[in-house]
Parts: C-alpha cells; structure tokens; sequence
C-alpha cells in the first residue's frame, strides 16, 4: 500500500467532486488515519463516537449521513454494526488517477496539502550538505521524491487491554458524563468473564469496550423514555373528567 499515491489521488478526486463539503473530507481523513493505524488493513472497525471526535463533528445525523454519501460516492464501503457491542465495520475503496504523477517528481502542492491533513510530527533537523554547506532537509532526497515518516503510521500497542482497578472504569465513565453505577456494573460484568467477549475473545481495549456500553445504555434509556412516555398517555386516555347522572329520566 502507497501511502502518498493513495491520499494523493483522494486530494485530487475531492478537487473534481463539487458533491463533497469540508465535513465529507474531515470525516473520510479520520476515517483514513484509522485504516493508516490499522496497518492498511482490508477491513477494520470503527468507534462512532470517536471518529466523530476526531473529524470534529457533533451530530450523529450529520455523521451518518456523510458516512453512507461515502459509501455511495465510492469512496469506501461501509458495513454498519447491528450489535452494540462491534462496531461497524469499514473497507477504504483504492482511488487511482487517470493521469497518474511520476512519483520520482516533486510535487511541492500535493506535498503542501499531504502535510496539512497529515503532517509529519517529528522534529525538523538540517543536515549540511558534504560539499557545498547548503542545507538539506533529509526527508527529501535528491532524486525529488518526498518521503513520509513512518514514527506515527501505526498505533502503539495497547498494553493495558484491562483497567487497572475499578477506580479507573469509574472516573472513565464519569468523564464521559455518566454515573459511577453504571461504570461499576459494566466492570463487575466483565470482571466475572476474565474481561472476554461473548465470543470467548480477550478484550483488546477496554476503553473502546466502554464507550459501546455507554452508546447501548444511551439506546436502552431512550427507548424506555418512549416505552413510558407512552403507557402515561394511555392511562390518561383512559381517565374521565365528567360524572354522568344515571338517575335522570331519559
């Protein structure tokens, strides 16, 4: 997988396609940093709430719908999750260009907005040139061709696939504006399964684990809203306010 041939065709498809606004790229870069950290893989899961962080958006619908006009458009396949616990599952479409650059050539623009979507986080040293004492920088060559650093190309291993006690589930739960009951019920149900999934898996990251409980308890409470919601306007449907007189003569 190419990283800068792959990011260089999507620059230039969004340049063409007047259908996208900024939260379709926002959305599709996240949604690419994740496929980066995966390793390129051919399919990988995705956290809604999370994503939503990354490219800044603060609407589910909003969300939801540019992620099926990028299905649509054929910028990825998207595989939505009907299990609260996964996530849905994503499939980045490989973009090529019908008039595909040298890559020995520099291209300084495509560069320019590579960087700024992606930029290289570590630092900048110049290195003097062995004959003449111009500076160099050394990550591009002399042939032209920019090179992209591989330090932040894949996420660290996650070392902590459990929390460390409860204390840490529950000011997790807590920073995410829910209540300490919730997080010790969500630790007790997994601490009595070795921190294993329904399909006898170990947890790779019981953050990630957690916010799927917090989305489901979001559902299950908002459909008990609408369960009670309803059974009061029945049993007002059933009241009545006026007192009929059988006594009288008909």
């Amino acid at each position: 997988m190419n990283y800068i041939k792959q990011l260089n065709a999507a620059f230039e498809k969004f340049f063409f396609d007047d259908r996208l606004n900024p939260t379709h790229i926002s959305l599709y870069m996240a949604l690419f940093q994740e496929w980066n950290s995966s390793r390129f893989a051919d399919e990988f899961f995705v956290n809604r709430r999370e994503l939503m962080r990354v490219a800044k958006i603060g609407s589910k619908s909003t969300y939801h719908r540019c992620i099926v006009e990028l299905d649509k458009w054929d910028y990825l396949f998207y595989y939505p999750s009907k299990n609260p616990y996964k996530g849905s599952k994503i499939k980045m479409a490989l973009i090529e260009t019908s008039d595909e650059p040298d890559m020995g050539q520099y291209n300084p623009k495509l560069e320019q907005l590579a960087e700024r979507y992606h930029p290289i986080r570590e630092p900048v040293v110049y290195q003097h040139h062995p004959t003449n004492g111009q500076a160099v920088y050394p990550h591009r060559p002399v042939s032209g061709q920019a090179l992209v650093s591989n330090i932040n190309n894949t996420k660290q291993v996650n070392i902590n696939k459990q929390p460390k006690d409860r204390q840490a589930v529950l000011y997790f739960f807590k920073e995410k504006g829910f209540s300490a009951d919730e997080g010790k019920k969500f630790y007790e149900h997994y601490q009595e399964r070795d921190w294993k999934t329904s399909d006898e898996k170990e947890v790779r990251d019981w953050r990630g684990l957690a916010i799927n409980w917090m989305d489901r308890t979001e559902l299950l409470d908002e459909k008990n809203k609408q369960n009670k919601k309803g059974a009061s306007q029945n049993r007002d449907n059933l009241r009545t306010t006026k007192i009929k007189d059988y006594g009288q003569p008909l």
